[in-house]
């Protein structure tokens, strides 16, 4: 028998490296956006009580937001988490899902290039949509709205 050497090659970086060229976004700026964002979905009045209730130590949610983004919108794989289960829970609906994209958007515009803006935004709505339906069928909600408004 003769002994075959298999080589795994990732494109990962590859792809990575693609996305970074073509968005201008990297770990600084995904940081940035995470850490930006989350200031003012803390003081809004429709988000703020629904994560004050849940997180009381925000460093640690803070870098698995970053992770998350990183493996969003770079493909990095640095995120290991399951978000669905995480918010099906909770107490929020389509009208949440909202005002987070609102927010999301405007601070995306504001901290990445128009490119980069763009990448991620079009992935949170894609998100922002998914839990939506999975919070809703969870709550049992009929015929709950699956779209989210721009």
């Amino acid at each position: 028998m003769s002994s075959v050497e298999f080589r795994i090659v990732s494109a990962r970086p590859v792809m990575t490296a693609d996305l970074m060229a073509r968005t201008g976004l990297n770990e600084e700026i995904l940081t940035n956006l995470v850490h930006s964002f989350y200031e003012k979905v803390r003081t809004d009045a429709v988000l703020g009580p629904v994560f004050d209730t849940r997180i009381a130590d925000w460093g640690p949610h803070l870098e698995r937001m970053v992770s998350f983004w990183s493996s969003v919108a770079l493909m990095t794989g640095r995120y290991h988490g399951a978000p669905v289960p995480a918010h099906t829970p909770l107490p929020i609906n389509a009208a949440h899902f909202d005002r987070w994209l609102a927010l999301f958007r405007e601070t995306a515009h504001e901290v990445c290039t128009p490119a980069g803006a763009a990448h991620v935004i079009e992935r949170a709505e894609r998100i922002a949509r998914s839990l939506n339906m999975a919070v809703a069928q969870a709550q049992d909600v009929p015929d709950a709205v699956p779209l989210i408004r721009r």
